[in-house]
């Protein structure tokens, strides 16, 4: 069963809910920040990382389900980096704008519960597959 590759989706699903889990932690301590002067918000780097291991685990013309078969995770890698660390608006030079801040981060709440969602589903897919 484990080597069957029944859940490699769910080992994706989960490292995206990882992904989405430490982005919620960075958003939330640049919302924390706003009145830090010289804070330069942070952002996570991952879904171009997922993109590009997915590309690379196959052709074209393979389903997705033999890519993430074939699929090296450790290229999915999670970068945490400093937007705009150049640019600021505002005289303190922090550059964290509550409202953007705000929906990125009910945006991204609501992308890992849809995650989530999803390893229920999978897990509940295997269970009746065993039962």
């Amino acid at each position: 069963m484990f080597g069957s590759g029944a859940f490699d989706y769910i080992d994706v699903l989960n490292t995206a809910a990882d992904a989405k889990m430490l982005r919620n932690e960075l958003l939330s301590n640049n919302i924390s920040n706003d009145d830090t002067p010289g804070y330069k918000r942070k952002d996570l780097e991952f879904e171009v990382h997922l993109n590009r291991a997915i590309e690379s685990a196959g052709s074209e013309r393979d389903s997705l389900t033999k890519k993430i078969r074939n699929m090296d995770l450790s290229e999915a890698r999670m970068m945490i980096y400093a937007d705009n660390s150049d640019l600021s608006y505002r005289l303190d030079e922090n550059n964290v704008d509550q409202s953007v801040e705000q929906a990125e981060l009910a945006a991204n709440q609501i992308q890992y519960n849809t995650l989530i969602d999803s390893m229920t589903h999978e897990f509940s897919r295997i269970k009746s597959v065993l039962t």
